[in-house]
Parts: C-alpha cells; structure tokens; sequence
C-alpha cells in the first residue's frame, strides 16, 4: 500500500467515495432521490415511502407488478368472508317466519359487490380494475412492524411500511365500504319488507354484522399474513365441517331429501363451490392436467354421508343395542 504511486490512489480514491453506511434491518431502505441518466441519487435510510419496498439493494423500489392468481385467490376468500357471514346472520335470524331472506341475501351479494367493484377502481391506477402490487416473499413481509432495527439499543429506527402492497390495507378498505353500504340500503329493505319479522328481531342481520366487521377486521390486521398462506385449509375445512353439520341438523338422509327442499340443494351446491375454491387455491391450477381431475373430489364428502347416515342414525344404534341385550 506505501509503494502505491499517486496515480493508482487517484483512481482508488472514487470508489472508496461512493460507499455509504450500511442500511440496517430488514425493510430499511434508500429512497431514489434523483435519476440523471443512469446515475441515481439516494436519500438516507429510512421507511420506504407507500407502494413502494426494498430490493436486493436496499433501496426502495415503486410496485410495479401486478397479483399472481393466489393473490387474487386470496382477495377472493377475504371479499367472501363477510358475504358468507351475512348469509349466515340473515338465515339464522330471518327463520320460516319471514319470506324476506332471499331479497336480503340478494342485497347483501349487491352490497359486497359494489364494495369489491369501488375499491378495485379506487386503488392505484385510479379508475381501473388493474391492480399495481408488491410481490409477497415470505411470511415476515406482512409483519414489517416487528423487523425495526434498533442500532444502539437505545434509538429504533422506524422503518414499517406495506411491503405487501396492496394486500394489507386493501381488505380494509373493502371492509369499510361494505359497512357503509350495508347500513345505507339494508335498514330501509328490512324495514319495508322484513314483515314477518318482530320489531326487534328484523334488525338482528345488521346488528349482527355491526360485531363481525370489527372482528374480520381485528383478525386481518393481526393474521393477514397468516390467512394468506392457510386460507385454502381453512376453506376445506370449514366447508366440510359446516355441511356435515348442516346434513344433521337437517336430518338429510337420502337423495330425495334434497330434491324435495331446494333450499338444501342451494345450500349443497353452496358447500361444493366453496370445497372447489378451496382445491384451486391450493393446487393454484399451475398444471390444468393434473389439478382439473381433482375438482371431481368436490361431491365425494357430500356423498359419503348420504351414503352411510342411515347406519349411523342414532335411534338405530340405540335400537339395535337394545335388541342385543
């Protein structure tokens, strides 16, 4: 190094000028103050500004991509959510007293809808159905709150941004057009047509969806990145546990039972569109010839319990251990 001629310490010299501080922690990174040419000018490191995320480099870069089908997989089960859950309420509450739940049901979907339809159009790019997106890398990207780093134990750099662009706050925002739709058209529909129904008992719908928004809220913003990897399981899981429950509730024990109440066929085919989004969200369809085949699994539980309730029928275990003793 002391036998360096001043000429080859001219030249070191650059290189050793554009070496900036290490920008810690993970989701840290450089704004792009300037572009000139192919030469850009960084700011210092910090949180990277909305739509944008760190690269390789440590430098925040816009969102230019766009949702891959398990993204838009994803926003499909959380926009079904709340959908699901005021059907539910609405036949729950509504009984046979009341011939209004089908034009409920048909108002929460138009709500739902609508809400899905203005927030698609609402977010970046404004007035398009395209949606500009982040790539999702791995489960820590939806938890960027908890990777601030903290230098000198003592000062916390703050560096939490949506690395998962728009996932995050995008279900949000749907929530809460949902809520403000849903209070503007469903009170005035129970109020007209809800007449079968008490005084107290035809709100109970709204009133329900006043406690579960607040709590699917609560549960994306603690588990979004949870739900995003395990939604498909809990798809098929719930389908599956749901219509075994519903069956013997019902009493449904031979085929002619569903033909003779469609309402149990709406809510059979239901079940099986549901256990068919759950089995294209895990096989992602990447391979048609090899995924298709399996949606002919859809029917398979559903036919499995018609096949084999009159066995398990209660009163005939009971009946048969009687005449054993």
């Amino acid at each position: 190094a002391f036998g360096a001629s001043p000429g080859n310490a001219a030249r070191a010299l650059p290189a050793a000028v554009d070496i900036q501080p290490a920008c810690l922690g993970l989701y840290c990174g450089r704004t792009v103050l300037s572009v000139n040419g192919s030469v850009e000018t960084y700011g210092d490191c910090g949180v990277c500004p909305r739509g944008q995320r760190t690269d390789d480099n440590k430098i925040c870069r816009e969102c230019l991509g766009s949702p891959d089908r398990y993204d838009w997989l994803y926003l499909g089960f959380m926009a079904m959510l709340p959908l699901v859950l005021h059907w539910f309420f609405i036949e729950w509450y509504s009984g046979k007293k009341s011939s209004s739940a089908l034009l409920q049901h048909l108002t929460a979907l138009l709500e739902c809808s609508v809400a899905a339809l203005v927030t698609l159009l609402l977010s970046d790019p404004v007035g398009s159905l395209h949606i500009r997106s982040c790539p999702v890398k791995k489960l820590s990207d939806w938890y960027t709150m908890l990777y601030n780093p903290s230098p000198d134990y003592i000062t916390t750099v703050h560096c939490t941004h949506e690395a998962v662009y728009p996932l995050y706050t995008i279900v949000f925002i749907y929530y809460a057009f949902c809520l403000v739709l849903m209070m503007l058209l469903r009170p005035l529909l129970v109020k007209k047509i809800a007449c079968g129904l008490g005084r107290s008992d035809r709100f109970k719908s709204i009133y329900a969806a006043l406690y579960f928004f607040p709590i699917l809220t609560v549960l994306q913003a603690v588990g979004g990145g949870l739900l995003y990897y395990a939604f498909p399981y809990i798809i098929l899981v719930l389908s599956l546990v749901t219509l075994a429950v519903y069956m013997s509730a019902s009493e449904v024990e031979f085929f002619k039972d569903l033909l003779v109440r469609k309402k149990r066929l709406v809510v059979l085919f239901s079940h099986w569109l549901l256990h068919a989004y759950g089995i294209i969200s895990i096989s992602k369809l990447d391979k048609l010839e090899q995924d298709l085949p399996l949606l002919a699994l859809v029917p398979a539980p559903a036919l499995f319990y018609l096949m084999t309730a009159k066995y398990t029928e209660p009163s005939r275990i009971l009946s048969e251990g009687g005449n054993g003793h």
